[in-house]
């Protein structure tokens, strides 16, 4: 299975689709979070702190104590860094450049979003990713990492001569 994730052609193009179509759910998101009217998280970084309590709380005392502590204090700066982050993740997954990373920072952001007790589609979003990061390159060989990377590892090969560049093909 993971050969085929990872050397298969028509893995290669199911998984652009894939890649596609997690890029467009945070592009569609970051956008509207941009042109909403001020997008501000201290509303739902609340939410999920008084999440954290009674019997059966939805989100766990460390992460409420991090948001309570690092987030709700810093909102401004994670209002910017959802919305932004949201956008960016969806163009560059959207563009297959730099797809793992993308996919790497879009799992951070819904694993987030699941730790402060939200549902909706960040299961299926990290579901999908899980196949898309396993995939390696296979996942942006129908996308510009199909010209980036190997720039890339050219420009690290000059630069470290004497390493050999083992990146994650």
């Amino acid at each position: 299975m993971l050969q085929f994730l990872r050397k298969n052609q028509m893995a290669a193009g199911v998984l652009a689709i894939i890649r596609i179509y997690i890029g467009y759910q945070f592009l569609h998101a970051g956008f509207e979070k941009l042109t909403g009217g001020g997008f501000d998280a201290s509303g739902f970084l609340k939410g999920a702190i008084a999440g954290a309590a009674g019997e059966h709380p939805a989100v766990q005392g460390w992460w409420a104590a991090f948001l309570e502590h690092i987030a709700l204090p810093n909102a401004e700066l994670f209002s910017f860094l959802v919305q932004w982050g949201e956008v960016l993740v969806g163009i560059a997954l959207i563009l297959g450049l730099f797809t793992n990373f993308a996919t790497l920072m879009g799992l951070v952001m819904n694993f987030s979003f699941l730790f402060s007790g939200t549902v909706s589609t960040n299961g299926q979003m990290i579901l999908l990713a899980f196949f898309v990061l396993v995939a390696g390159a296979n996942a942006g060989k129908f996308g510009l990492d199909r010209y980036a990377m190997p720039f890339v590892h050219r420009v690290l090969e000059a630069k470290h001569p004497h390493r050999k560049n083992k990146a994650i093909a």
